[in-house]
C-alpha cells in the first residue's frame, strides 16, 4: 500500500521571523523585535519561501511589502500566535501588567492602589508606563487606562471610565498674587502645557465656553506629573485632569479657581480578550471602576464652581 508522503513544514522561527517582517514591513524591525540579526531573518524568510514554493514579499530599499499570498499568510500566522499567546497565558497565569501613562500612575494609581492590595493580598500587578497603542500578546499587559482619543485594538474588552474632567489650578500664593478672578485674567498670568497636551488650554476654553478669551501658554513640560508639581509651586497655572490634582487639590497645595468642567475625553479601560475570565483581571476591573467614579463623576466637584470671563 502507497503511503503518501507530507510536505516538509516550515519551521516555527521561519514563520515568526516572516510574520513580524510583514507586519513591520522590514526586516531591519523584525531582527530587533526577535532579538536576531537582520541576516538571520532574511535567511528564515528565504528558507520559507522555498518550502512554498512561492514570493511571500516583494523587496525595495530597505522597506519590504507582502505579496497577496504572503499578506494571506501574515493574517493567518497572526491570529494563531496571538492563539497560542493567549493559551499559554491561561495555563501558566503570569502577574498582571497594568498599563496607563506615568502622570496616572504618580498622580492618581499609587497613592490609592494599597487599597487593592489591601482586599486582594495574593494579586500582584506590575505596571507598564505608556500611553499609546497597545498589543496585549505581543506587549504582555493584560489592562490598559486609555483616553479616547487612543484607539483601541480591535479586540479589546472596553469599559467605560466617565469623561475626564478639566480645569485650571495654580497655587494658592499665585492665586493671590495674581489675583485671578474671571477667566479673561488668565491673559496676565503664565500659563503652563505639557508636550503630550500641547491644546490643553483650547480644550478648557471650549468646554468651559470661554473660547472669546485670547490665551498663549508660555511654558512647556514633558509630562502632566511634572507640570502639576510646576504649578503647585508656583510657576503658573496650568490646564489638568481632575484625577491628576485630586491629591494636591484635598492637600490644598493646588486650587482650581474656576472649577472643572466635563472636558472633550472619554476615559475607557481596556482588557486583554483572553484574560477577561480570570478572577485577578475581574478584581482589578471592579477596583478600577469602583475609584475612578469617586474622581471622574463626568459632573463639576463639590465645593467647585464654573465661571465665565
Amino acid at each position: 500500500m502507497a503511503t503518501t508522503m507530507k510536505p516538509d513544514v516550515p519551521s516555527l522561527n521561519a514563520l515568526r521571523a516572516f510574520e513580524v517582517t510583514a507586519r513591520r514591513r522590514s526586516m531591519t524591525l523584525a531582527a530587533e523585535e526577535l532579538s536576531v540579526t537582520h541576516g538571520a531573518v532574511s535567511r528564515q524568510i528565504k528558507a520559507l519561501e522555498a518550502a512554498l514554493g512561492m514570493a511571500l514579499l516583494t523587496r525595495s530599499g530597505r522597506s519590504v511589502e507582502p505579496t497577496p499570498e504572503g499578506l494571506r499568510l501574515a493574517e493567518g500566522l497572526r491570529a494563531a500566535f496571538s492563539l497560542m499567546d493567549a493559551t499559554i497565558e491561561h495555563v501558566r497565569p503570569s502577574p498582571l501588567v497594568l498599563s496607563c501613562s506615568s502622570s496616572i500612575a504618580m498622580c492618581w494609581l499609587i497613592p490609592r492602589i494599597s487599597g487593592f492590595y489591601h482586599r486582594n493580598p495574593d494579586i500582584e500587578i506590575n505596571l507598564d508606563l505608556n500611553y499609546d497603542k497597545v498589543d496585549f500578546a505581543r506587549q504582555n499587559i493584560s489592562v490598559a487606562i486609555r483616553i479616547s482619543t487612543i484607539e483601541p485594538p480591535p479586540n479589546a474588552l472596553i469599559r467605560s471610565l466617565g469623561t475626564e474632567l478639566i480645569g485650571a489650578v495654580c497655587s494658592p500664593e499665585y492665586l493671590a498674587s495674581t489675583k485671578l478672578e474671571r477667566p479673561a485674567d488668565l491673559s496676565q498670568a503664565l500659563l503652563l502645557f505639557t508636550k503630550t497636551r500641547p491644546n490643553a488650554w483650547a480644550d478648557w476654553l471650549g468646554a468651559s465656553e470661554n473660547e472669546r478669551v485670547a490665551l498663549k501658554p508660555h511654558r512647556s513640560f514633558e509630562h502632566f506629573y511634572l507640570m502639576i508639581q510646576a504649578a503647585a509651586f508656583g510657576l503658573g497655572v496650568a490646564v489638568v485632569p481632575h484625577m491628576l490634582a485630586i491629591n494636591d487639590l484635598q492637600s490644598g497645595r493646588l486650587v482650581a479657581p474656576f472649577g472643572f468642567v466635563p472636558g472633550p475625553r472619554q476615559l475607557f479601560l481596556w482588557i486583554a480578550p483572553h484574560l477577561g475570565s480570570r478572577k485577578d483581571v475581574k478584581a482589578l476591573e471592579r477596583w478600577l471602576t469602583r475609584e475612578m467614579q469617586d474622581h471622574v463623576p463626568g459632573r463639576f466637584s463639590s465645593g467647585e464652581r464654573r465661571l465665565s470671563a
